[in-house]
């Protein structure tokens, strides 16, 4: 699945809770190192999650912090690393869409 079909929801979901598509950006940002032009690259190459997370700067040393449940799951819990770091992304927007003050979402 390409993150460019996804990205679109993840912005919507936030919008409608009243959040900014910079604060998820900001999400991105700080889970997988991507600056914003990286990120516009991303998106204009239609990169699958597969690729976008391979070729993520840097993974944040605190995404073990991400815990909880996401889509009946815990994100701590899930054996494959690519799901998990797609869980990762999603449990994060979802606290972003929930109203969490974005220090605590950062794992600050």
């Amino acid at each position: 699945m390409a993150f460019a079909s996804v990205y679109p929801h993840y912005i919507a979901k936030a919008e409608r809770k009243g959040r900014t598509r910079q604060e998820v950006h900001e999400i991105i940002h700080w889970l997988t190192g991507y600056d914003e032009h990286a990120l516009q690259c991303q998106l204009a190459s239609k990169a699958d999650f597969e690729t976008f997370f391979a070729q993520a700067p840097l993974l944040n040393p605190n995404v073990s912090k991400i815990t909880g449940v996401i889509c009946g799951y815990r994100v701590e819990q899930i054996e494959d690393p690519l799901m998990r770091k797609i869980r990762y992304l999603d449990k994060l927007v979802d606290e972003l869409a929930k109203g969490r003050a974005m220090e605590k979402i950062l794992r600050k």
